[in-house]
């Protein structure tokens, strides 16, 4: 059968060959080329898995068809002598392939671009890092020099990378590594002399320059040596397409870089987002940046989330499914700088601005302020990323809130892309400065959204009305509190500001989620009042009146009776070692305590407990060399900069000299809540008081008598507080008199 057919081809060729030699091997070529062509098509419409399938079907039948009728038709015409119709069926032939070729080459560009954004890896840096002050100018300069690295092998940036830079470098791969358990130990040993040498994560200037006494970090320090590795990212993959209620996680990287690889991701922009592809409904909160929470990468201690990018993106997406139980699906890391060129390549985009405000562009140059007036406009790239990261004159809440509204501005002007240009401009920028763990078919999956979508803006212009999009709110209070937790032997022993949650608001986000997802039926309201006369208010969940609460601050027991710390200790099943050494104070009085007030009760070793050293009321002034080192520098910050708590540090400890150095309206740090209040301190709290003995401890303070102008210029550093940044009313109450520490 076989050589039948072959022998009927090779006939056919002979006839044809016969008819026109020259047109036959034409055409022999012109086969090779639509056959191939077709071929690449089919393969390219496979690839498109789960788009528009029975179009994808048709389409497969028909370019069958096609290149099988043209073949026919081009053996029929040189086997008839039909000269004119062999002119047309080349021509068509070579036109119909250049469509395919052009197809195909299209279908696989923007593949390749999505695949660049479908990430299977993570890039992790770390640097070698010393002071400025420091002579040595590159690795060969250390000499026999300890280096610090962090204790833990799993970190990469913290542990493997350095551990590779030491092998590869001859010149350090001897010296004498100290462990540390955490990044802020070692830049305390940094900067108090006990190491000349770290290694810390290359983008380690953002990470830290938000904490106390590293605010100018970037022009303090400097690298002698890095490394980048491409990683296989630890984060699971998706399945093959969106169909089902899914979760994701977008997260901001503020990089000063204009590609996403390699950028560290600071954790300063987080936002739950839950889809429902069947109702398209949509939900979104936003999470803050200091959300008190249980960090998973450090061992569960409990730290403003942020820190949880210390980790990288597997901490934060863990830590977040640890406190929500909510399961992560996907995430989608967006350098911030990338959101410039997004919203310009749409021709800018329509944003109801909230506020009146000036910001930094996107080179962090305040030399050269965007500054935007309250109101519906037309925003260009700067303005778009000036409103996300605005925070100076608001709080991390309205700074979520403006990053929702640039969302949903870039949402709604995607939906009027119509030149393929314009797609591959969108498609170039994404690919550099996005990331995410969804599957090439996954995003490729998003059509038949994009699709439902655009049917149904027919009836509606507004995205968020299209998606049903539901914005959900966190309510909390704020508490200052002391970062250390005795169980672990860690934290930055720093007061830091915190917003604290209310577990009732985050119970009832994470149900509204769990309803879009599927995970919960919802609550049906049996009954619905309104008054015609009063606009319907919507109302938000999460966004309400709560008193619920399982934080608790340690107070202050110095100057109190040791009953109190006895009876707070029973309270809340903490062991209170009592030690009475002579001094001239009352007896039973609290002269010092082991445990810094403001620490969270939850973070105290039960077991060892809290120790209270108390006068027995017999003798003189404490004064052996064993109990001087237990005293530290206390915290003087909210403290009154004429209150009893500084007058009585400077009667009792004589060899240390206090220098006031007063705020007035219009400079650095000036808050008009604060009044009369110390603001900052330069020693940190904690420090021993024996290694201050003949030091100068400057306390910046606000002054009580200054008189503000009625009229207030809008400054963007005015009124910026180098100590926390505020919450807005709405958030919650103020901290109970139970979890003030000072109480």
């Amino acid at each position: 059968m076989i050589e039948c057919e072959e022998k009927g081809y090779d006939d056919m060729q002979k006839r044809m060959m016969k008819s026109n030699k020259g047109w036959t091997i034409i055409f022999n070529i012109l086969f090779v080329i639509l056959i191939i062509s077709s071929f690449y098509m089919l393969y390219s419409i496979s690839l498109l898995n789960g788009i528009e399938n029975k179009l994808r079907l048709i389409g497969t039948i028909v370019i069958i068809v096609i290149a099988a009728l043209f073949i026919f038709l081009s053996i029929l015409s040189i086997l008839k002598h039909q000269k004119k119709r062999r002119i047309i069926l080349a021509v068509l032939i070579i036109f119909y392939s250049g469509i395919l070729i052009f197809l195909v080459a299209n279908i696989h560009t923007v593949i390749e671009k999505l695949g660049r954004v479908s990430t299977t890896t993570t890039t992790y840096s770390a640097s070698l890092v010393t002071l400025n002050s420091n002579k040595a100018e590159n690795i060969d300069d250390i000499g026999s020099a300890s280096i610090g690295m962090l204790k833990d092998e799993n970190s990469i940036d913290g542990h493997q990378l350095p551990k590779e830079i030491m092998k590869k470098n001859k010149s350090i791969s001897n010296n004498k590594v100290i462990y540390y358990d955490d990044y802020v130990s070692m830049l305390n040993a940094l900067y108090e002399g006990e190491i000349e040498y770290i290694f810390l994560p290359s983008g380690y200037v953002l990470l830290f320059q938000s904490l106390e006494g590293y605010e100018h970090i970037e022009n303090e320090t400097k690298v002698l040596d890095s490394i980048d590795k491409d990683i296989k990212s630890t984060i699971a993959k998706g399945g093959n397409k969106i169909d089902k209620p899914f979760t994701v996680l977008l997260m901001g990287v503020d990089s000063e870089k204009e590609n996403i690889k390699g950028a560290s991701f600071n954790g300063d922009s987080l936002m739950l987002i839950t889809f429902n592809p069947t109702t398209l409904n949509t939900t979104i909160v936003s999470i803050p940046r200091d959300t008190y929470v249980p960090i998973s990468c450090l061992n569960g201690r409990k730290n403003k989330i942020t820190h949880a990018a210390w980790g990288g993106e597997s901490c934060m997406i863990s830590t977040i499914e640890n406190f929500t139980g909510i399961k992560i699906d996907y995430y989608v890391k967006i350098n911030f700088k990338g959101v410039v060129k997004l919203v310009d390549n749409l021709g800018g985009i329509d944003v109801d601005v909230p506020i009146d405000f000036c910001e930094q562009d996107s080179n962090r140059d305040f030399g050269n302020l965007i500054c935007l007036k309250k109101g519906q406009q037309t925003l260009n790239g700067e303005q778009a990323l000036a409103l996300s990261r605005h925070r100076k004159t608001i709080n991390d809440f309205i700074r979520g809130q403006n990053q929702q509204l640039v969302v949903k501005g870039l949402m709604n002007k995607a939906k009027s892309i119509r030149s393929i240009d314009t797609i591959y401009s969108l498609l170039d920028t994404l690919s550099n400065n996005m990331e995410t763990n969804m599957t090439t078919n996954e995003i490729l999956s998003f059509y038949n959204v994009a699709k439902e979508i655009l049917e149904k803006s027919k009836e509606t212009s507004k995205v968020e009305e299209l998606l049903g999009m539901q914005r959900l709110y966190i309510s909390g209070f704020d508490a200052m509190i002391y970062d250390y937790d005795s169980k672990l032997n860690a934290g930055t022993k720093l007061r830091l500001y915190n917003f604290v949650p209310y577990d009732g608001s985050i119970k009832d986000v994470v149900n509204a989620m769990k309803v879009n997802l599927g995970l919960e039926s919802p609550k049906v309201i049996k009954s619905f009042e309104f008054d015609v006369d009063e606009p319907y208010v919507e109302t938000v969940i999460g966004k309400g009146t709560y008193k619920d609460t399982t934080l608790y601050l340690l107070p202050n027991f110095v100057g109190y009776n040791q009953s109190k710390a006895i009876a707070y200790g029973k309270e809340h099943g903490i062991k209170v070692n009592v030690n009475t050494v002579s001094s001239a104070q009352n007896a039973g009085q609290v002269i010092s305590q082991s445990l810094h007030d403001g620490m969270d009760v939850s973070a105290i070793n039960k077991n060892v407990g809290l120790t209270i050293i108390v006068s027995d009321g017999k003798g003189g002034n404490i004064n052996n060399e064993e109990e001087e080192k237990d005293e530290f520098l206390p915290d003087f910050v909210g403290k009154l900069y004429n209150g009893t708590t500084l007058e009585n540090f400077t009667k009792n400890n004589p060899t240390i000299r206090i220098a006031l150095v007063k705020i007035s309206y219009g400079e650095k740090g000036y808050d008009s809540s604060k009044k009369g209040q110390i603001i900052s301190q330069d020693k940190k709290a904690g420090t021993a008081l024996e290694k201050l003995k003949g030091e100068t401890i400057t306390l910046k303070y606000i002054d009580p008598s200054e008189e503000e102008p009625d009229n207030k210029p809008t400054d963007p550093d005015e009124g910026e507080d180098i100590d926390k940044e505020e919450t807005d009313e709405g958030t919650g109450a103020e901290l109970p008199d139970e979890l003030n520490p000072g109480n």
